[in-house]
């Protein structure tokens, strides 16, 4: 049962102890599953499809709709960027962001560059690295998560920036040494997902046989 505010003022002035049953204590805020972080997210989900379709229609080199493909593929993309910037700031993180999040970032991520694999625009070698670091990351951190915890840090961010700017790149419908630039951005995304990856393999096993937290730059 609470106290009154006379009552513990009254405490307070003459340094009486105050019991602990006579403070109410806070309830924890409530978050709505339906916040704008949350929104941002399930829309990145549902334009994945929206964007493979487009990025397939005819024989997948089509100038409008690899254009169409570029702008679905740009805002989900931008939703990436600003969910979690907005979970954070505001207190909306929920248990389903944080499951949703990632596997809508691997889904886009996944199904563009398999897509542009499949249309000849892409190395299969590349899609193989970028989707094998993907799924591996996780597994490892799953695999390691009760004897340390090996955070996320910006060389992931960086990691994912590049690939989205190289991916969106090579959708449109370019040409000449803007095709080249492309895939040297990709070159760089590649880099840094093999970097990051191994980076975070090595904090990982750290934790492992140390069996204390970590810290990683790779997500």
């Amino acid at each position: 049962m609470s106290a009154q505010p006379e009552e513990i003022e009254r405490r307070w002035a003459t340094s009486e102890p105050i019991p602990s049953s006579m403070v109410t204590p806070h309830a924890e805020p409530v978050v709505p599953l339906m916040n704008i972080a949350n929104i941002l997210t399930m829309l990145r989900i549902a334009l994945v499809p929206l964007f493979v379709v487009a990025l397939f229609v005819g024989d997948g080199h089509e100038t409008f709709w690899r254009l169409v493909a570029a702008a679905l593929f740009g805002i989900a993309a931008i939703t990436d960027r600003f969910d979690g910037q907005l979970a954070r700031k505001y207190g909306l993180v929920t248990d389903f962001g944080k499951l949703a999040d990632p596997i809508a970032d691997k889904a886009l991520i996944g199904s563009a560059v398999i897509g542009l694999s499949v249309l000849g625009d892409l190395a299969w070698w590349i899609t193989l690295v970028i989707c094998g670091r993907e799924i591996g990351v996780p597994r490892l951190r799953r695999a390691v998560v009760r004897r340390g915890v090996t955070p996320a840090g910006r060389g992931g961010k960086l990691k994912t920036l590049m690939q989205s700017i190289a991916i969106a790149v090579l959708l449109l419908p370019l040409g000449g040494w803007l095709v080249g630039a492309g895939m040297v951005l990709m070159y760089v995304a590649v880099a840094l997902t093999v970097i990051t990856g191994l980076d975070y393999v090595g904090q990982a096993m750290r934790v492992w046989f140390a069996g204390g937290p970590g810290r990683t730059r790779g997500a």
